[in-house]
C-alpha cells in the first residue's frame, strides 16, 4: 500500500504570549487533529517561508492570525495566490478563522471587519440546510457550539460557495468551494483554556466595547463538535488520497 502523504500546515500567526507555552497554532491544530508530528509539515507564511508543491500533501491546514486578510501584507497575499491555485487544482483544504477568510478572499470572496463588531467566546452555530450533504457537516446537530474570537469576517462567500452555518454575529461560520476546500470562522482546534486565555488578553477591549469579559469566560464551555469537523477533514483528505491513489 501507498503510504499516505502528510499534511501542510500554513502558519498565519502566533498565539497570544500568555498561551506559547503550548506551543504554535500549528501544533494546537496537530493534536486537535488527532496528527502525528510525522504526519505534519509546518511552513511559517508570515516569516515568508517558500511554499511547497500543494500536490506532495494530502491536504493542506491554514490557521488563525492576529493579522487582517484587509491589510493585504506580501505573505498573505502571496499564499492567496498559492491557495487559489492549490483550490482550482482540486487540493484539500480547511481555513481556520484567517485561514477561513484568506481562503474566501483568494477565491474572489470579499473579507472585511464585521459590521456587528467582535465575536468571542464558545458561541452557538447554527447550520443551514445544505451542511446536511456536507462530508464535514452531515449527521452533527442543528446548532453545535464552538470557539470564536475574530473582528474581520467574510462579507460575502467567493462565488459558487455554499455557505453552510451562520451564528448570531456572523452569517458565515463555515462554507465550502468546489468538493474539497472549506473555511470555518469559528476554531475547532481550541480548548477551553485557550479560549479563556484569548478572553482574558482581550478584557480591555472587551470592556472599551461594553462586554464584561469575566461573565464571558465563565460562560465559555467544550466544544468537541467543532473538533469533529477538524477531524473530519482529515479523514476526507486521507479518504480522497486513497481513491486517486487507486486511479
Amino acid at each position: 500500500m501507498r503510504p499516505m502523504k502528510p499534511f501542510l500546515i500554513l502558519e498565519t500567526g502566533v498565539p497570544i504570549p500568555s498561551l506559547r507555552r503550548h506551543g504554535s497554532f500549528g501544533h494546537w491544530i496537530r493534536v486537535a487533529a488527532g496528527l502525528h508530528g510525522r504526519q505534519v509539515h509546518q511552513v511559517r507564511v508570515l516569516d515568508g517561508e517558500p511554499l511547497p508543491s500543494a500536490s506532495d500533501y494530502a491536504g493542506v491546514l491554514v490557521t488563525g492570525s492576529g493579522a487582517m486578510v484587509t491589510e493585504r501584507a506580501d505573505w498573505s497575499e502571496r499564499s492567496a495566490d498559492w491557495l487559489r491555485a492549490a483550490a482550482e487544482a482540486g487540493q484539500p483544504l480547511f481555513g481556520i478563522c484567517y485561514g477561513h477568510q484568506l481562503i474566501a478572499h483568494a477565491l474572489g470572496g470579499q473579507v472585511d471587519y464585521n459590521p456587528r463588531g467582535r465575536e468571542m467566546g464558545t458561541v452557538p452555530v447554527s447550520l443551514h440546510a445544505e451542511a446536511a450533504g456536507d462530508p464535514l457537516f452531515a449527521g452533527l446537530p442543528a446548532r453545535f457550539d464552538a470557539h470564536t474570537t475574530h473582528l474581520q469576517t467574510v462579507t460575502a462567500p467567493p462565488p459558487g460557495a455554499q455557505v453552510l452555518a451562520a451564528s448570531e454575529r456572523d452569517d458565515c461560520q463555515a462554507f465550502r468551494w468546489g468538493e474539497a476546500a472549506w473555511g470555518v470562522q469559528f476554531h475547532p482546534e481550541f480548548s477551553t483554556g485557550m479560549m479563556r486565555g484569548y478572553i482574558h488578553a482581550r478584557s480591555e477591549a472587551l470592556a472599551k466595547e461594553g462586554t464584561c469579559h469575566a461573565s464571558l469566560s465563565k460562560a465559555v464551555r467544550p466544544a468537541p463538535l467543532a473538533r469533529r469537523v477538524l477531524r473530519r477533514f482529515i479523514h476526507q483528505a486521507h479518504r480522497r488520497g486513497r481513491q486517486e491513489g487507486t486511479r
